[in-house]
């Protein structure tokens, strides 16, 4: 993807250590507006690593990491998401007892302005608000056809659809920057074409920019405009998916040798 104007998101320096670990050292990537740029690399990359680090559960030692000019570095997760970072969770994060709608709605809490007293009555601005979010939340539903759902508890969805719901709940967030982390994991050929599909009409449809970590090369090499590959938390190669398939220590790092 050609670059037009300054990243969305720059992260330079990006250096984070555990003891005597270092998970990251010394990262640096961009990504533009509505770009999708895939992170991959064996477990213990430093792929989830990166994630926590921009949305604020981690707190590197050293680097910066600006979103549109404005520095996250040091911000609680809450600050980040209210700037427009939202996230899935490879591991499903949905409240089981909760319908899907419901779960959504969560994803809709950092824009609601009303205080806890007319939420409770639900009367005047209180009333109109949730309706208005209600509204946001059904065109995320719509969008990724999550209509015979709607009032399911999470809890007793199928896989491959409470992964859609987790996507939706980041998508109710309206983040500027999307990160995916590992959205097809567990799921079967039919499951994971159709996230792919989803995620390509989100793309054209929200226009988010997208950090997507994941296993699966053939849905990195499909969707990606840019790969960053890293091993033990340094960056080993970064380019276009073509580049990367090519890269003689991609291939013996991440694409099995001589494949």
């Amino acid at each position: 993807m050609e670059r037009v104007s300054e990243p969305l998101l720059r992260v330079r320096g990006l250096t984070l250590r555990f003891g005597g670990v270092t998970a990251l050292d010394s990262v640096d990537l961009d990504v533009d507006r509505g770009e999708l740029l895939a992170v991959i690399g064996p477990n213990g990359a430093g792929k989830t690593s990166i994630f926590n680090c921009l949305n604020g559960v981690y707190r590197p030692q050293e680097g910066t990491i600006t979103l549109d000019g404005q520095p996250l570095t040091g911000r609680a997760p809450a600050a980040v998401a209210a700037l427009g970072v939202a996230r899935t969770f490879q591991n499903l994060g949905l409240f089981t007892h909760l319908t899907l709608v419901e779960n959504l709605m969560l994803g809709r809490h950092h824009l609601m302005r009303t205080g806890f007293l007319t939420g409770m009555l639900w009367w005047g601005r209180a009333k109109r608000e949730e309706i208005a979010h209600r509204a946001a939340v059904e065109e995320v539903v719509e969008l990724l056809e999550l209509e015979p759902y709607r009032h399911t508890p999470a809890g007793l969805l199928p896989y491959g659809v409470a992964k859609r719901a987790e996507l939706g709940r980041a998508l109710a967030m309206e983040p500027r920057l999307l990160l995916l982390d590992e959205p097809v994991a567990g799921m079967n050929l039919e499951e994971t074409e159709d996230m792919a599909r989803y995620l390509v009409e989100v793309r054209r449809e929200l226009k988010p920019a997208m950090i997507l970590v994941e296993h699966d090369m053939r849905l990195v090499m499909d969707l990606a405009d840019r790969v960053l590959a890293l091993d033990f938390g340094v960056m080993v190669a970064t380019g276009t998916p073509e580049h990367i398939q090519s890269d003689p220590d991609v291939i013996a790092a991440y694409l099995g040798g001589a494949a």
